[in-house]
C-alpha cells in the first residue's frame, strides 16, 4: 500500500494513476502530429491537383456563374411567355 492513497474510502493506485495520465498525454500527442501530417498530405495533393489543372478553379467558377445565370434567364422568360400567353 506504499502507492495507494484513501481518499473518501476509494483506494487510488497513485503510480497506475500518473502512468496513466503519461499514456494519455502520449496519445494525444501522436494523435495530434498525425494529424497534422494527414492534413499537410492533403493540402499538398490539393495543391498539386491544382496547379496540373488546364483551366484555373477561378475561371471555372465564372463559366459555371454565367451558365447558371443563363440558364435561369431562360428558364424566367419562358415563364413570362407561358404567362402572357394563357392570359
Amino acid at each position: 500500500m506504499a502507492n495507494q492513497n484513501v481518499l473518501s474510502g476509494i483506494q487510488v493506485n497513485r503510480g497506475l494513476l500518473v502512468g496513466g495520465a503519461v499514456l494519455t498525454g502520449v496519445g494525444a500527442v501522436l494523435g495530434l502530429a498525425g494529424a497534422a501530417m494527414v492534413g499537410v498530405a492533403l493540402a499538398s495533393a490539393g495543391r498539386s491537383f491544382v496547379q496540373r489543372m488546364d483551366t484555373p478553379p477561378t475561371e471555372l467558377a465564372a463559366r459555371k456563374l454565367q451558365d447558371a445565370k443563363a440558364a435561369s434567364l431562360a428558364g424566367w422568360e419562358v415563364w413570362r411567355t407561358q404567362q402572357h400567353s394563357s392570359n
